[in-house]
Protein backbone atom coordinates (compact mmCIF):
# COMPACT_ATOMS: atom_id res chain seq x y z
CA UNK A 1 0.00 0.00 0.00
CA UNK A 2 2.77 2.56 0.62
CA UNK A 3 4.77 1.72 -2.14
CA UNK A 4 1.42 2.37 -4.33
CA UNK A 5 -0.04 6.00 -2.40
CA UNK A 6 4.37 6.88 -3.13
CA UNK A 7 3.86 6.34 -6.73
CA UNK A 8 0.44 8.13 -7.04
CA UNK A 9 1.87 10.85 -5.19
CA UNK A 10 4.79 10.74 -7.14
CA UNK A 11 2.41 10.76 -10.30
CA UNK A 12 0.43 14.24 -9.24
CA UNK A 13 2.98 15.68 -8.41
CA UNK A 14 3.22 18.60 -11.05
CA UNK A 15 6.25 18.38 -13.76
CA UNK A 16 7.96 21.29 -14.13
CA UNK A 17 7.68 22.71 -17.21
CA UNK A 18 10.74 22.48 -20.22
CA UNK A 19 11.55 26.04 -20.26
CA UNK A 20 11.78 26.21 -16.45
CA UNK A 21 15.24 24.32 -15.93
CA UNK A 22 16.56 26.56 -18.49
CA UNK A 23 15.51 29.23 -17.01
CA UNK A 24 16.99 27.81 -13.31
CA UNK A 25 19.96 27.38 -15.29
CA UNK A 26 20.24 31.18 -16.30
CA UNK A 27 19.96 32.36 -12.58
CA UNK A 28 23.13 31.50 -12.23
CA UNK A 29 24.68 33.78 -13.41
CA UNK A 30 23.86 36.21 -10.69
CA UNK A 31 26.03 34.90 -8.24
CA UNK A 32 29.07 37.20 -7.49
CA UNK A 33 32.47 34.89 -8.55
CA UNK A 34 30.44 34.46 -11.84
CA UNK A 35 30.07 38.11 -12.52
CA UNK A 36 34.04 38.41 -11.33
CA UNK A 37 34.79 35.92 -13.73
CA UNK A 38 33.12 38.46 -16.31
CA UNK A 39 35.92 40.99 -15.90
CA UNK A 40 38.90 38.43 -15.36
CA UNK A 41 37.74 36.93 -18.72
CA UNK A 42 38.10 40.83 -19.99
CA UNK A 43 41.23 40.80 -19.01
CA UNK A 44 42.40 37.21 -20.62
CA UNK A 45 41.10 38.31 -23.90
CA UNK A 46 42.23 42.25 -24.22
CA UNK A 47 45.97 41.07 -25.19
CA UNK A 48 45.33 38.50 -27.23
CA UNK A 49 44.01 40.11 -30.27
CA UNK A 50 46.46 43.19 -30.15
CA UNK A 51 49.72 40.53 -30.99
CA UNK A 52 47.33 38.29 -33.04
CA UNK A 53 44.97 39.71 -35.23
CA UNK A 54 45.04 43.78 -34.74
CA UNK A 55 48.58 43.71 -35.20
CA UNK A 56 48.20 41.91 -38.00
CA UNK A 57 46.37 45.03 -39.64
CA UNK A 58 48.32 47.02 -38.23
CA UNK A 59 51.73 45.39 -40.21
CA UNK A 60 49.69 44.59 -43.41
CA UNK A 61 48.27 48.42 -43.27
CA UNK A 62 52.07 49.56 -43.00
CA UNK A 63 53.15 47.61 -46.14
CA UNK A 64 54.27 44.20 -44.07
CA UNK A 65 54.05 41.29 -46.34
CA UNK A 66 51.34 38.62 -45.92
CA UNK A 67 53.89 36.06 -45.45
CA UNK A 68 55.92 37.81 -42.61
CA UNK A 69 52.47 38.70 -40.62
CA UNK A 70 51.94 34.95 -40.41
CA UNK A 71 55.22 33.85 -38.77
CA UNK A 72 55.28 36.88 -36.53
CA UNK A 73 51.74 35.08 -35.36
CA UNK A 74 54.16 32.29 -33.99
CA UNK A 75 54.39 34.67 -30.72
CA UNK A 76 51.31 33.38 -29.91
CA UNK A 77 53.68 29.86 -29.55
CA UNK A 78 53.93 31.35 -26.21
CA UNK A 79 49.75 30.43 -24.96
CA UNK A 80 51.03 26.96 -25.80
CA UNK A 81 54.06 25.93 -23.84
CA UNK A 82 52.61 27.78 -20.77
CA UNK A 83 52.73 24.31 -19.10
CA UNK A 84 56.41 24.95 -18.70
CA UNK A 85 56.37 27.41 -16.10
CA UNK A 86 52.54 26.60 -14.76
CA UNK A 87 54.16 24.19 -11.81
CA UNK A 88 56.12 27.73 -10.73
CA UNK A 89 52.57 29.94 -10.73
CA UNK A 90 50.87 27.00 -9.02
CA UNK A 91 52.98 26.39 -6.16
CA UNK A 92 55.67 29.35 -6.18
CA UNK A 93 54.58 32.17 -3.36
CA UNK A 94 55.68 35.66 -4.92
CA UNK A 95 57.70 37.65 -2.87
CA UNK A 96 55.35 40.28 -0.49
CA UNK A 97 52.49 40.03 -3.10
CA UNK A 98 51.94 36.38 -1.75
CA UNK A 99 51.01 37.98 1.71
CA UNK A 100 49.25 40.64 0.64
CA UNK A 101 46.65 38.80 -2.42
CA UNK A 102 47.62 35.75 -1.97
CA UNK A 103 48.34 32.63 -4.77
CA UNK A 104 46.47 33.04 -7.55
CA UNK A 105 45.76 37.51 -7.27
CA UNK A 106 49.47 37.90 -7.25
CA UNK A 107 50.21 35.90 -10.18
CA UNK A 108 47.64 37.61 -12.04
CA UNK A 109 48.34 41.02 -10.65
CA UNK A 110 52.07 40.70 -11.57
CA UNK A 111 51.27 39.43 -14.85
CA UNK A 112 48.95 42.36 -15.52
CA UNK A 113 51.59 44.77 -15.09
CA UNK A 114 53.42 42.76 -17.79
CA UNK A 115 50.77 43.24 -20.70
CA UNK A 116 50.06 47.05 -19.67
CA UNK A 117 53.90 47.97 -20.02
CA UNK A 118 54.40 45.48 -23.04
CA UNK A 119 51.35 47.23 -24.95
CA UNK A 120 52.66 50.49 -23.69
CA UNK A 121 55.38 50.39 -25.23
CA UNK A 122 54.10 48.43 -28.58
CA UNK A 123 52.40 51.78 -29.52
CA UNK A 124 55.26 54.16 -29.02
CA UNK A 125 57.22 51.90 -31.77
CA UNK A 126 56.59 51.96 -35.48
CA UNK A 127 56.91 48.40 -37.29
CA UNK A 128 58.83 49.70 -40.46
CA UNK A 129 62.44 49.43 -39.36
CA UNK A 130 61.47 48.10 -36.17
CA UNK A 131 60.15 44.88 -36.73
CA UNK A 132 62.77 42.52 -34.41
CA UNK A 133 61.73 45.16 -31.49
CA UNK A 134 58.13 44.68 -31.93
CA UNK A 135 57.87 40.93 -32.07
CA UNK A 136 60.21 41.33 -28.98
CA UNK A 137 57.24 43.42 -26.84
CA UNK A 138 54.70 41.37 -28.75
CA UNK A 139 56.73 38.38 -27.03
CA UNK A 140 56.62 40.33 -23.57
CA UNK A 141 52.46 40.67 -24.12
CA UNK A 142 52.22 36.96 -24.42
CA UNK A 143 54.03 35.92 -22.13
CA UNK A 144 52.80 38.33 -19.60
CA UNK A 145 49.23 36.91 -21.05
CA UNK A 146 49.97 33.07 -21.03
CA UNK A 147 50.67 33.73 -16.95
CA UNK A 148 47.91 35.79 -16.43
CA UNK A 149 45.52 33.03 -17.84
CA UNK A 150 47.39 30.19 -15.73
CA UNK A 151 46.41 32.08 -12.55
CA UNK A 152 42.88 32.98 -13.58
CA UNK A 153 42.00 29.48 -15.05
CA UNK A 154 43.12 28.42 -11.52
CA UNK A 155 40.71 30.87 -9.69
CA UNK A 156 38.06 30.09 -12.12
CA UNK A 157 38.46 26.46 -11.14
CA UNK A 158 38.91 26.26 -7.46
CA UNK A 159 36.42 29.57 -6.67
CA UNK A 160 32.89 27.28 -7.49
CA UNK A 161 32.31 24.16 -7.09
CA UNK A 162 31.98 21.18 -10.33
CA UNK A 163 28.73 21.88 -11.16
CA UNK A 164 28.97 25.70 -11.77
CA UNK A 165 31.98 25.38 -13.96
CA UNK A 166 29.56 26.16 -17.36
CA UNK A 167 28.67 28.47 -15.86
CA UNK A 168 31.54 30.06 -14.87
CA UNK A 169 32.93 29.05 -18.47
CA UNK A 170 30.20 30.93 -20.20
CA UNK A 171 31.04 34.37 -17.83
CA UNK A 172 34.69 33.89 -18.95
CA UNK A 173 34.31 33.56 -22.30
CA UNK A 174 31.88 36.69 -22.24
CA UNK A 175 34.22 38.60 -20.72
CA UNK A 176 36.50 37.37 -23.34
CA UNK A 177 34.53 37.83 -26.32
CA UNK A 178 33.93 41.05 -25.60
CA UNK A 179 37.68 42.45 -24.39
CA UNK A 180 38.39 40.41 -28.21
CA UNK A 181 36.38 42.72 -29.59
CA UNK A 182 37.32 45.93 -27.61
CA UNK A 183 41.05 44.78 -28.53
CA UNK A 184 40.09 44.61 -32.31
CA UNK A 185 37.33 46.85 -33.47
CA UNK A 186 37.93 49.34 -30.62
CA UNK A 187 41.91 49.48 -31.23
CA UNK A 188 40.88 49.64 -35.09
CA UNK A 189 38.18 52.22 -34.57
CA UNK A 190 41.01 54.48 -32.82
CA UNK A 191 43.64 53.94 -35.31
CA UNK A 192 41.61 54.51 -38.20
CA UNK A 193 40.52 58.00 -36.72
CA UNK A 194 43.48 58.93 -33.96
CA UNK A 195 46.83 56.40 -35.16
CA UNK A 196 47.88 53.15 -34.15
CA UNK A 197 49.90 55.40 -31.36
CA UNK A 198 46.62 56.06 -29.52
CA UNK A 199 44.94 53.21 -30.43
CA UNK A 200 47.79 50.96 -28.32
CA UNK A 201 47.97 53.56 -25.34
CA UNK A 202 44.34 53.39 -24.98
CA UNK A 203 44.88 49.29 -25.11
CA UNK A 204 47.47 49.75 -22.01
CA UNK A 205 45.13 52.05 -20.16
CA UNK A 206 42.26 48.89 -20.54
CA UNK A 207 44.36 46.13 -18.82
CA UNK A 208 43.30 48.41 -15.29
CA UNK A 209 39.66 46.53 -15.58
CA UNK A 210 42.00 43.19 -14.64
CA UNK A 211 43.79 45.02 -12.18
CA UNK A 212 41.09 46.55 -10.47
CA UNK A 213 39.48 43.33 -10.70
CA UNK A 214 42.29 41.18 -8.79
CA UNK A 215 42.57 43.56 -6.05
CA UNK A 216 38.38 43.86 -5.32
CA UNK A 217 38.05 39.76 -5.73
CA UNK A 218 38.66 37.31 -2.61
CA UNK A 219 41.38 34.26 -3.40
CA UNK A 220 39.92 30.77 -3.19
CA UNK A 221 40.02 28.74 -0.42
CA UNK A 222 42.38 25.95 -1.20
CA UNK A 223 41.26 22.64 -1.83
CA UNK A 224 42.43 18.82 -1.81
CA UNK A 225 41.30 15.57 -2.92
CA UNK A 226 42.49 11.83 -2.07
CA UNK A 227 43.64 11.46 -4.93
CA UNK A 228 45.55 14.73 -5.10
CA UNK A 229 47.06 13.68 -1.45
CA UNK A 230 47.62 10.06 -2.39
CA UNK A 231 49.69 11.01 -4.99
CA UNK A 232 52.07 13.86 -2.94
CA UNK A 233 53.00 10.14 -1.39
CA UNK A 234 55.58 10.37 -4.20
CA UNK A 235 57.19 13.15 -2.84
CA UNK A 236 58.03 11.76 0.34
CA UNK A 237 59.23 8.53 -1.14
CA UNK A 238 61.43 10.63 -3.11
CA UNK A 239 62.72 12.61 -0.47
CA UNK A 240 63.25 8.94 1.71
CA UNK A 241 65.41 7.58 -0.98
CA UNK A 242 67.50 11.03 -1.51
CA UNK A 243 68.43 11.28 2.55
CA UNK A 244 72.08 11.17 1.31
CA UNK A 245 71.65 14.43 -0.50
CA UNK A 246 72.23 17.65 0.04
CA UNK A 247 69.44 19.44 1.58
CA UNK A 248 69.20 22.21 -1.03
CA UNK A 249 68.99 19.32 -3.55
CA UNK A 250 66.23 17.52 -1.75
CA UNK A 251 64.12 20.62 -1.35
CA UNK A 252 64.48 21.35 -5.31
CA UNK A 253 63.88 18.01 -6.12
CA UNK A 254 60.46 17.84 -4.02
CA UNK A 255 59.00 20.81 -5.51
CA UNK A 256 59.75 18.89 -8.86
CA UNK A 257 58.03 15.55 -7.81
CA UNK A 258 55.27 17.18 -6.54
CA UNK A 259 54.90 20.44 -8.83
CA UNK A 260 55.54 18.78 -12.07
CA UNK A 261 55.57 14.73 -11.95
CA UNK A 262 52.57 14.11 -9.82
CA UNK A 263 50.04 16.22 -11.84
CA UNK A 264 50.88 14.38 -15.02
CA UNK A 265 51.04 10.64 -13.11
CA UNK A 266 47.83 11.88 -11.76
CA UNK A 267 46.15 12.70 -15.11
CA UNK A 268 47.28 9.28 -16.10
CA UNK A 269 46.11 7.49 -13.58
CA UNK A 270 42.80 8.54 -13.22
CA UNK A 271 41.56 7.88 -17.24
CA UNK A 272 43.69 5.28 -18.16
CA UNK A 273 46.95 5.63 -20.63
CA UNK A 274 45.00 5.14 -23.80
CA UNK A 275 41.85 7.35 -22.88
CA UNK A 276 44.38 9.95 -21.60
CA UNK A 277 46.53 9.86 -24.99
CA UNK A 278 42.50 10.39 -26.76
CA UNK A 279 41.38 13.52 -24.55
CA UNK A 280 44.79 15.03 -25.33
CA UNK A 281 44.50 13.96 -29.04
CA UNK A 282 40.70 15.59 -29.21
CA UNK A 283 41.81 18.79 -27.12
CA UNK A 284 44.82 19.76 -29.14
CA UNK A 285 42.63 19.03 -32.57
CA UNK A 286 39.58 21.14 -31.02
CA UNK A 287 40.18 24.66 -32.32
CA UNK A 288 42.53 23.89 -35.35
CA UNK A 289 39.90 25.31 -37.25
CA UNK A 290 39.44 29.17 -35.42
CA UNK A 291 43.26 29.27 -34.64
CA UNK A 292 44.08 28.96 -38.96
CA UNK A 293 41.52 31.06 -40.05
CA UNK A 294 41.74 33.73 -37.00
CA UNK A 295 44.85 35.28 -37.85
CA UNK A 296 44.32 35.74 -41.53
CA UNK A 297 40.66 37.24 -41.20
CA UNK A 298 41.66 40.81 -41.26
CA UNK A 299 43.99 40.34 -44.11
CA UNK A 300 40.99 39.06 -45.90
CA UNK A 301 38.96 41.29 -44.53
CA UNK A 302 40.84 44.37 -46.40
CA UNK A 303 42.45 42.33 -49.56
CA UNK A 304 38.32 41.77 -50.28
CA UNK A 305 38.15 45.54 -50.12
CA UNK A 306 36.42 46.40 -46.64
CA UNK A 307 38.28 49.83 -44.71
CA UNK A 308 38.86 49.58 -40.74
CA UNK A 309 35.87 51.72 -40.08
CA UNK A 310 33.59 48.59 -42.23
CA UNK A 311 35.96 46.26 -39.98
CA UNK A 312 35.20 47.48 -36.78
CA UNK A 313 31.62 48.64 -37.02
CA UNK A 314 30.03 45.56 -39.22
CA UNK A 315 32.46 42.57 -38.26
CA UNK A 316 33.40 43.40 -35.12
CA UNK A 317 30.44 44.78 -33.83
CA UNK A 318 28.30 42.12 -35.00
CA UNK A 319 30.25 39.98 -33.75
CA UNK A 320 29.95 40.80 -30.36
CA UNK A 321 26.43 40.42 -30.29
CA UNK A 322 26.40 37.01 -31.52
CA UNK A 323 29.44 36.02 -29.56
CA UNK A 324 27.41 37.07 -26.79
CA UNK A 325 24.18 35.32 -27.54
CA UNK A 326 26.67 31.94 -28.37
CA UNK A 327 28.57 32.01 -25.09
CA UNK A 328 25.46 32.25 -23.32
CA UNK A 329 23.99 29.55 -25.46
CA UNK A 330 26.86 27.71 -24.51
CA UNK A 331 26.43 27.59 -20.78
CA UNK A 332 23.05 26.82 -20.66
CA UNK A 333 24.07 24.15 -23.46
CA UNK A 334 26.04 22.31 -21.02
CA UNK A 335 24.31 22.68 -18.09
CA UNK A 336 20.98 21.02 -19.85
CA UNK A 337 22.31 18.51 -22.34
CA UNK A 338 26.38 17.90 -21.11
CA UNK A 339 29.56 18.19 -21.80
CA UNK A 340 29.79 16.18 -25.53
CA UNK A 341 26.78 17.01 -27.48
CA UNK A 342 27.57 21.01 -26.15
CA UNK A 343 31.15 19.73 -27.67
CA UNK A 344 29.91 18.13 -30.77
CA UNK A 345 27.51 20.66 -31.49
CA UNK A 346 29.99 23.86 -31.32
CA UNK A 347 32.38 21.66 -33.81
CA UNK A 348 29.69 21.50 -36.24
CA UNK A 349 28.77 24.60 -36.25
CA UNK A 350 32.47 26.35 -36.58
CA UNK A 351 32.92 24.30 -39.78
CA UNK A 352 29.95 25.18 -41.08
CA UNK A 353 30.58 29.25 -40.51
CA UNK A 354 33.95 28.39 -41.73
CA UNK A 355 32.56 27.32 -45.01
CA UNK A 356 30.36 30.50 -45.14
CA UNK A 357 33.45 32.79 -45.53
CA UNK A 358 33.98 31.43 -48.86
CA UNK A 359 30.59 33.53 -50.07
CA UNK A 360 32.78 37.01 -49.34
CA UNK A 361 35.58 35.74 -51.29
CA UNK A 362 33.32 35.14 -54.54
CA UNK A 363 31.90 38.75 -54.45
CA UNK A 364 32.59 41.35 -57.17
CA UNK A 365 32.37 44.10 -54.78
CA UNK A 366 32.03 44.24 -50.57
CA UNK A 367 28.69 43.35 -49.39
CA UNK A 368 28.23 44.88 -45.65
CA UNK A 369 25.35 42.41 -45.22
CA UNK A 370 26.92 39.76 -46.24
CA UNK A 371 30.28 40.65 -43.85
CA UNK A 372 27.93 40.89 -40.95
CA UNK A 373 25.63 37.92 -41.46
CA UNK A 374 29.09 35.14 -42.33
CA UNK A 375 30.65 36.86 -39.19
CA UNK A 376 27.96 36.52 -36.69
CA UNK A 377 27.22 33.02 -37.58
CA UNK A 378 31.51 32.73 -37.35
CA UNK A 379 31.35 34.29 -33.54
CA UNK A 380 28.34 32.69 -32.43
CA UNK A 381 29.63 29.04 -33.41
CA UNK A 382 32.98 29.69 -31.74
CA UNK A 383 31.26 30.99 -28.25
CA UNK A 384 28.92 27.84 -28.24
CA UNK A 385 32.21 26.21 -28.68
CA UNK A 386 34.36 27.86 -26.70
CA UNK A 387 32.26 27.46 -23.76
CA UNK A 388 31.69 23.73 -23.92
CA UNK A 389 35.14 23.37 -24.23
CA UNK A 390 36.63 25.27 -21.24
CA UNK A 391 34.27 23.34 -19.22
CA UNK A 392 34.93 20.36 -20.57
CA UNK A 393 38.80 21.35 -19.94
CA UNK A 394 38.07 22.17 -15.99
CA UNK A 395 36.25 19.36 -15.53
CA UNK A 396 39.03 17.15 -16.14
CA UNK A 397 41.58 19.11 -13.14
CA UNK A 398 42.28 17.60 -9.46
CA UNK A 399 41.73 20.31 -7.33
CA UNK A 400 45.87 20.13 -6.10
CA UNK A 401 46.93 20.69 -9.52
CA UNK A 402 44.35 22.89 -11.23
CA UNK A 403 46.89 25.62 -12.48
CA UNK A 404 49.23 22.97 -14.23
CA UNK A 405 47.01 20.60 -15.37
CA UNK A 406 44.64 23.29 -16.97
CA UNK A 407 47.85 24.99 -18.49
CA UNK A 408 48.79 21.24 -19.87
CA UNK A 409 45.23 21.18 -21.41
CA UNK A 410 44.77 24.57 -22.71
CA UNK A 411 48.14 24.62 -24.08
CA UNK A 412 47.15 21.60 -25.97
CA UNK A 413 44.30 22.61 -27.53
CA UNK A 414 46.55 25.95 -28.52
CA UNK A 415 49.91 24.15 -29.60
CA UNK A 416 48.95 22.95 -33.31
CA UNK A 417 46.54 25.54 -33.83
CA UNK A 418 49.45 28.21 -33.20
CA UNK A 419 52.04 26.06 -35.35
CA UNK A 420 49.14 25.83 -38.22
CA UNK A 421 48.77 29.36 -37.65
CA UNK A 422 52.19 30.57 -38.73
CA UNK A 423 51.58 29.05 -42.42
CA UNK A 424 47.93 30.26 -43.08
CA UNK A 425 49.49 33.58 -45.18
CA UNK A 426 51.42 30.39 -47.36
CA UNK A 427 48.61 28.90 -47.86
CA UNK A 428 46.58 31.85 -49.15
CA UNK A 429 49.13 32.80 -51.09
CA UNK A 430 49.00 29.47 -52.90
CA UNK A 431 45.67 28.17 -53.05
CA UNK A 432 43.65 31.24 -52.13
CA UNK A 433 41.17 32.42 -50.34
CA UNK A 434 38.05 30.27 -51.01
CA UNK A 435 40.16 27.22 -50.78
CA UNK A 436 41.80 28.07 -47.50
CA UNK A 437 38.80 28.14 -46.23
CA UNK A 438 37.69 24.67 -47.24
CA UNK A 439 41.20 23.73 -45.58
CA UNK A 440 40.44 25.83 -42.49
CA UNK A 441 37.11 23.56 -42.37
CA UNK A 442 38.36 20.11 -42.94
CA UNK A 443 40.42 20.77 -39.80
CA UNK A 444 37.60 20.48 -37.48
CA UNK A 445 37.20 16.99 -38.68
CA UNK A 446 39.58 15.09 -36.31
CA UNK A 447 38.04 16.46 -33.31
CA UNK A 448 34.79 14.98 -33.75
CA UNK A 449 36.15 11.17 -34.67
CA UNK A 450 38.35 11.70 -31.48
CA UNK A 451 34.97 12.74 -29.42
CA UNK A 452 33.34 9.66 -30.60
CA UNK A 453 36.17 6.74 -29.67
CA UNK A 454 36.65 9.14 -26.42
CA UNK A 455 32.56 8.29 -25.75
CA UNK A 456 33.05 5.09 -26.70
CA UNK A 457 35.93 4.58 -24.48
CA UNK A 458 34.96 5.45 -21.42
Amino acid sequence: MSEARTSGAEAAAPRKPWWRGWLDALAAYKHPRVLAMLFLGFSAGLPFMLVFSTLSAWLREVGIERATIGMLSWVGIIYSIKFFWAPVVDRLPLPWLHRLLGRRRSWMLLAQVGIAVGLFNMAHLNPVGHLGAMAALALLVAFSSATQDIAIDAWRIEAVPQPMQGVMAAAYQLGYRIAIMVGSAGALWIAADYGWMASYTAMAAMVGVGILTTLVIAEPEPRAERQSLAQEQRVIDWLERKAHWPDSLRQVGSWFVGAVVCPFVDFFTRYGTRLAVLMLAFIASYRLTDFTMGVMANPFYLDVGYTLKEIAAVAKLFGLVSSIVGVLLGGLAVARLGTVKSLAFGSLAVIASNLMFMTLAFQDHPSITGLAIVVSADNLAMGIAGTALIAYLSSLTTASYTATQYALFSSMYALPGKLLMGTSGFVVDAVGYPWFFVYTSSLGIPALVLLYFIVRNK
